[in-house]
């Protein structure tokens, strides 16, 4: 009974069991636990075209993590739709099926922004598991009067407790500084001093060692992930007709991404009689 309720409060930090057959959980920030996902939506990552040089510096950043080397803290940011939380899953699944005796256990934590406030509370859970932990934030922001951010500062690095060895936070975010621009703008106009406190917005982003900016894709590389999603797919298409509805379809949605390919060939395969 005193455990449930010091859990309940928020104040059982005990190791916590895993699923054997889970690499993969979401944090409930409420029952304070870990929750097994089996079976995690993502693709195979040679399937992520148009963003190479991203894939190989974020793999070998979690590939030293994995092997209980040195590695950083990872923000993926920019354009929507171009495979930053694809990614981030991609490159787990990809090291956990490697055939590699000297890397350890790799397991991905999601966990929601509104829970950053507990992110403490999940660290003292793991951190004397032997597994190393991949803690994985999608669609990382703040906006205008949150402070949950200042948690996270100390929890990345500055804080007495710090980051556990044996895990890593990985988050993807629209935004390359996760604060409004406005906000920040208006930092420098109206604060006694200015500098400060534009500062202190910015440096949250500064506290993750590798930051990879995704961008908006051409024509050429839109078309070549439509293409790559319909080999692997094996959906029977003439490329000539292929190329004129990939085309139709970005045009009508406005915009050119990785995501509106995979939308385009879930919307192909239907014609065609196809799973995906």
């Amino acid at each position: 009974m005193a455990r449930s309720l010091a859990r309940i409060a928020g104040g059982d930090d005990r190791p916590i069991a895993l699923d054997a057959e889970a690499d993969a959980y979401l944090w409930d920030a409420g029952a304070r636990q870990l929750v097994p996902v089996r079976s995690v939506n993502r693709v195979p990552l040679d399937l992520l075209a148009g963003v190479e040089n991203l894939k190989a510096i974020l793999l070998e950043n979690t590939l030293a993590f994995a092997r209980g080397h040195g590695a950083n803290n990872a923000l993926l940011w920019g354009a929507r739709g171009m495979g930053k939380s694809s990614m981030v899953k991609a490159v787990h699944a990809h090291i956990n099926g490697m055939e590699d005796e000297e890397l350890e256990t790799l397991i991905l934590i999601e966990i929601n922004r509104e829970d950053l406030g507990t992110l403490p509370h999940l660290l003292r859970f793991i951190a004397s598991r032997p597994e190393r932990f991949v803690i994985y934030c999608d669609d990382l922001s703040f906006d205008r009067d949150e402070t949950s951010y200042k948690a996270l500062k100390s929890v990345l690095d500055g804080g007495l407790e710090g980051r556990p060895r044996n895990t890593l936070f990985y988050a993807t975010s629209n935004r390359r500084h996760l604060m409004p621009r406005d906000m920040i703008e208006n930092e420098s106009s109206t604060a006694i001093n200015p500098g400060e406190a534009v500062e202190e917005k910015v440096s949250l982003s500064d506290r993750f060692g590798l930051w990879l900016g995704f961008h908006k894709c051409d024509q050429d590389t839109y078309l070549d992930m439509v293409s790559s999603y319909v080999a692997y797919y094996d959906i029977p298409v003439d490329a000539a007709e292929l190329k004129a509805k990939a085309i139709e379809w970005a045009a009508t949605r406005g915009s050119r991404s990785g995501r509106v390919a995979i939308q385009f060939v879930r919307h192909l395969a239907g014609e065609k009689g196809r799973a995906v």
